[in-house]
């Protein structure tokens, strides 16, 4: 390792306790999605402490914030993104509370660089649990002169290279007639009727499509009482696939499923979208041979293949717009499974705190050589655009 390595390996190691602080902090205050006000105010807080400029509330949502450091001349401009929201019921079952702090402690290992070239971000992203800021601050522009972002995952194994499954939120809302269920039974038009043919065309819609196409949904109204023929019934549904494409294709198939469902019994249907919809991870290769490399130089070896995820993130979106990576690095054992209280208390233990410093030192380092280094940045964005 170089003497500029050693120097931010240095540094991480001073700032080691606090940037544990902060997750430790935000890992025992738990909150939900759009509501992280404490875990929001933490990091904005240690951020202007380390000589960061920090805009809080940015793209009209209350808990994103962008936290800029600029070198000493010009250069590339690199995103860490910070996600904080917890899991309802859960608290911190995904390690949230590692991502903030890890990324807050990246961009200030960094800072202390006398020879940076270029910006440092951080880019507060909340409520990645339900609907995803990131897609918001896609769409408002906050990535548009952004040359890379970076972020970091806690799993069961060190895998730098993934994919995922892009997502869509759909409702379908049937419209039938009220009717006493027995005197009145051929007067009424009944909605749940037509969730329930709907869910069966579903079913038989499972049977044509490839099996890495995913559809999951549920009944969240079915009508009021017995005796009384549902007026109105509605369905939520996930869907997914590997590619946007797919995915958009998969979904005129569902609509019409629904459609004909209503149609079967007279009632009309109508859907909508009740979350925003995520794009495909696209890993940018070359970024994450960088983060592999590094990885390595903090001596581990034991790297899992490229991998897709079996969810979404809407670190999709943002693969879309800027060259990204989210690798995933082991917490503790790996036996904990994401989304559960061991989870979220393994993240609070001092297997969490392991994994920060690490996770913080290699997301360093790929900063740097991402800031220094042009062959790899011309590398980096050739890479995109081919892909794009």
């Amino acid at each position: 390792m170089d003497a500029i390595k050693e120097f931010f390996r240095d540094q991480a190691q001073c700032l080691r306790q606090e940037v544990w602080e902060l997750a430790r902090q935000i890992g025992e205050r738990p909150e939900l999605g759009y509501k992280e006000y404490f875990a929001s105010e933490v990091l904005c807080t240690y951020l202007r402490k380390q000589g960061f400029e920090v805009t809080q509330g940015i793209a009209g949502v209350e808990t994103a914030f962008l936290a800029r450091f600029s070198g000493t001349r010009p250069g590339p401009r690199i995103a860490y993104l910070a996600e904080y929201d917890a899991l309802p019921g859960v608290g911190h079952g995904c390690g949230h509370n590692l991502i903030g702090a890890a990324s807050a402690g990246a961009a200030v290992v960094l800072s202390k660089s006398l020879d940076l070239a270029g910006e440092v971000l951080v880019i507060g992203s909340p409520a990645e649990e339900t609907s995803g800021a990131k897609v918001t601050l896609v769409k408002e522009g906050v990535f548009k002169d952004v040359d890379a972002a970076i972020m970091f995952h806690p799993g069961s194994q060190n895998v730098p290279v993934i994919s995922s499954l892009a997502l869509d939120a759909l409702e379908f809302t049937f419209h039938g007639r009220a009717a006493h269920s027995v005197a009145a039974t051929n007067f009424g038009i009944n909605a749940l009727d037509a969730v329930i043919n709907f869910f069966v065309g579903i079913n038989a819609l499972k049977k044509q499509i490839p099996s890495d196409m995913k559809i999951n949904g549920i009944i969240t109204e079915g009508g009021t009482v017995p005796n009384i023929i549902p007026e109105r019934a509605v369905a939520r549904f996930y869907i997914r696939a590997r590619k946007r494409k797919d995915l958009d294709e998969l979904r005129e198939k569902v609509i019409r499923c629904a459609e004909g469902a209503a149609t079967m019994v007279s009632a009309q249907m109508t859907w909508q979208k009740f979350e925003f919809s995520y794009d495909e991870m696209h890993t940018n290769l070359a970024l994450a041979d960088c983060f592999t490399k590094n990885l390595r130089e903090m001596g581990i070896h034991q790297i899992a293949s490229p991998q897709t995820a079996m969810g979404s993130v809407d670190m999709g979106n943002v693969s879309r717009a800027v060259p990204a990576i989210h690798p995933y690095l082991t917490l503790g054992t790996g036996t904990e499974i994401p989304h559960t209280r061991d989870f979220a208390q393994a993240a609070l233990s001092h297997e969490g705190e392991s994994l920060v410093k690490l996770a913080m030192l290699t997301l360093a380092l790929t900063g740097w050589d991402v800031l220094s280094d042009k062959k790899l940045m011309q590398q980096i964005k050739r890479e995109f655009r081919a892909v794009k």
